[in-house]
């Protein structure tokens, strides 16, 4: 049991700048309120010192653990580039936890990350929820199959288009999306008119297996989709198949959804935005702006902010948020868009992205300001253990 005294509480829901206690009991939180820490004689008291104390920030789209630091060629196990279309790949199967990356995201607070396959592929497999603490991964994830990542504009026309392969158009790029959604659509037929036949006692065959279409075809019945798309016109072409195939969907990097605020609303969008600092290293990022969040988050727009690690390093995850800041975004909105924000776009907001009783006990606790630049953690829990203290 760990008692936190006089923390300064951004809970992201109903306590927010208050001094409260916070009693950790096992892997959750179990209270919220003011203790005597004579009352709980077996507990770790930990004074906060009135300092800020949050919830563990979520980064809810990069590629941590599969695309390790420090390593090259031999740890770069996100793209895989003999062929556009690749469902059946799943990034849980390339994490490695001892990753640098992993182990300075934790020690920065970031408790929390949706790390999955790049965007070389047009379909390029699944993607992982996992806590960044742990050795082993399948201790380690929250969803070991979180989402089924597609992409669209430039990248994928450029690893293929330079192997004189297809794509080499965005054209190409959605007719192969389209093209594979029909047989993963078609397989889920096959196999739903199997069972409904082994139901009614016919001697039937079943179909062939197809790692692929058995993959795929899960999003017809829900699964979540993250769809790459950085210009307007990509953005409206990730919305055209998504409507037209009726995905559970966002937007992930959105660079110029802020330009076309009302079709993302009309259409009931999410969007994961990022990252946003850094240099405009290709045409399509020419429109990256730190006024996107202000704006999205003036026009109703639901969104995430993520990192892309490795484009922004884990680590400095709320060097960024604090510009967005800077440029509009209330403050509390944008410690939400890393935390309660990104947990409900993941779908985990049942256990993360808040403090509340009953939650997950990830906590950090700030020698400062979280959103300066030289502040530290001072404390991060994850699951009721303390995994860092300065």
């Amino acid at each position: 049991m760990i008692l936190i005294k006089n923390a300064y509480l951004l809970g992201m829901e109903d306590i927010n700048y208050e001094i409260r206690d916070l009693l950790v009991d096992g892997k959750t939180i179990q209270a919220i309120g003011s203790f005597d820490p004579k009352d709980y004689p077996q507990a770790t008291v930990i004074d906060a010192r009135e300092r800020y104390l949050t919830p563990g920030i979520i980064d809810a789209h990069c590629h941590v653990g599969i695309s390790e630091e420090g390593i090259g060629n031999e740890g770069a196990d996100y793209n895989e580039v003999n062929d556009p279309v690749h469902p059946e790949l799943r990034a849980i199967d390339a994490i490695k936890p001892q990753d640098e990356g992993i182990v300075e995201a934790m020690k920065a607070g970031v408790t929390t990350v949706s790390t999955g396959p790049g965007s070389a592929n047009v379909i390029g497999g699944t993607f992982c929820i996992m806590k960044t603490k742990g050795t082993v991964i399948d201790q380690m994830v929250i969803k070991a199959e979180s989402a089924m990542k597609m992409a669209l504009g430039e990248n994928p026309k450029r690893v293929y288009g330079g192997k004189n392969q297809t794509p080499n158009t965005r054209m190409a790029s959605a007719a192969l999306i389209r093209d594979a959604l029909i047989k993963a659509r078609e397989y889920r037929k096959k196999i739903l008119d199997y069972k409904t036949d082994l139901a009614a006692n016919k001697e039937v065959n079943p179909p062939e297996t197809n790692l692929k279409w058995a993959s795929l075809a899960r999003v017809f019945d829900g699964f979540p989709v993250k769809i790459h798309a950085h210009q307007q016109d990509d953005i409206a072409t990730a919305i055209r198949l998504i409507n037209e195939f009726r995905l559970n969907a966002t937007i992930e990097h959105a660079t110029e959804g802020h330009l076309m605020c009302d079709y993302l609303k009309a259409n009931h969008l999410r969007v994961i935005i990022g990252p946003t600092l850094g240099s405009k290293t290709k045409y399509e990022l020419r429109h990256k702006s730190f006024a996107s969040a202000r704006i999205l988050h003036e026009n109703g727009i639901p969104f995430a902010i993520m990192t892309d690690h490795p484009v922004i390093q884990l680590a400095n995850a709320l060097t960024q948020v604090g510009l967005f800041v800077r440029e509009g975004l209330p403050e509390l909105e944008a410690f939400k868009a890393v935390t309660i924000r990104a947990a409900e776009i993941l779908g985990i907001q049942d256990r993360l992205g808040s403090i509340a009783p009953g939650k997950d006990a990830d906590l950090v606790l700030w020698d400062g300001h979280p959103l300066h630049y030289l502040t530290k953690t001072a404390l991060v829990i994850i699951d009721g253990e303390i995994v860092h203290q300065a």
